[in-house]
């Protein structure tokens, strides 16, 4: 019979880890490398952990981890598996609070995240600005949708999606029951948003890191797409945030209760801005592009000092 390790055998003083990634991708991944340069620069051991082969377990009434991670705990966990995250992983991430493995970010902030009707829900309630957006999960609450926003063009999107993907632009209403054919899935649900049009728009994508800003980039769309994801065209610059767009990315943030965040904002050809996402594992790698800035880095730092904190306190 296999034996299994006491939970209580195990201390944050001996993990093998500073910090442990958590991700499906490998040291390949551009995040990925860029973290494990900027850790192991600063005397960092970071890892990747593959959530799927993790093992919680409750024995004896006391919460531990087999699988990979059988024997030693990373000090901290960073979870950057994206907005992909399922009921497994997030499963997982809530057996390491439970042996008192600090997050960055916290579970209950990364299912918010990941859906993007729960985010803008978040952001609405605190009074942050967002585009009108309705929630349809059936085909008659689809149709019921555009007749509420009652303007074509529709920005449509899935509740998780990541790099621009899964983003659709409908023109009119027989672009709609196309749509409809292809991508309702039944229990899923899609966002029906109104559309902003490229002209005189500025998309903003900002990285808060605890309370602070670390950078911000323009990003350009495509000749001819609506997206501006830099995934999509791989085209930002640097950009200089105004007082009122820093406080309402900091406050985004808060409102989903991220500590390291991707803050998404569009200023209109007017002026006005509206939070249009919040990502819990956003992409560094256009920004440090931009800015020429060490992101991976300031990460690494936040999650180094945070660790540090938590070691204090146990």
């Amino acid at each position: 019979m296999t034996s299994v390790q006491d939970p209580t055998q195990t201390s944050l003083e001996s993990a093998a880890m500073d910090i442990g990634v958590i991700t499906v991708r490998d040291s390949d991944y551009p995040p990925n490398r860029r973290l494990l340069e900027a850790a192991e620069k600063r005397g960092c051991a970071l890892g990747l952990v593959d959530p799927y082969r993790a093992g919680p377990w409750i024995f004896r009434g006391r919460p531990g981890m087999g699988g990979a991670l059988a024997g030693s705990l990373p000090r901290l966990i960073l979870p950057r598996q994206g907005a992909q995250i399922g009921a497994s992983s997030l499963t997982v991430l809530s057996q390491f609070m439970a042996m008192n493995v600090p997050l960055v970010n916290r579970v209950a902030a990364i299912r918010t995240a990941a859906n993007k009707f729960l985010t803008l829900q978040a952001l609405a309630a605190c009074g942050l600005p967002v585009p009108d957006t309705v929630f349809a999960h059936s085909a008659r609450l689809f149709y019921a949708a555009m007749e509420h926003l009652n303007s074509f063009p529709l920005v449509v999107k899935k509740l998780s999606s990541r790099q621009g993907k899964d983003v659709f632009l409908l023109e009119n209403s027989r672009d709609a029951d196309q749509f409809i054919i292809g991508h309702m899935e039944t229990g899923q649900g899609l966002l029906l948003q109104e559309f902003i049009p490229p002209a005189g728009r500025t998309d903003l994508r900002v990285l808060v890191i605890g309370e602070k800003i670390a950078g911000a980039m323009a990003l350009v769309p495509a000749e001819g797409d609506f997206r501006s994801n830099f995934h999509v065209s791989g085209r930002s610059r640097a950009f200089e945030l105004s007082r009122e767009i820093e406080q309402m990315a900091l406050a985004a943030a808060r409102a989903v209760g991220l500590d390291i965040a991707g803050v998404d904002i569009i200023v209109d050809s007017r002026g006005g801005a509206r939070v249009i996402e919040v990502n819990y594992s956003p992409g560094f790698r256009g920004l440090e592009a931009a800015t020429g800035d060490d992101m991976a880095g300031r990460i690494i730092d936040f999650c180094l000092t945070r660790a540090r904190k938590t070691d204090s306190v146990f």
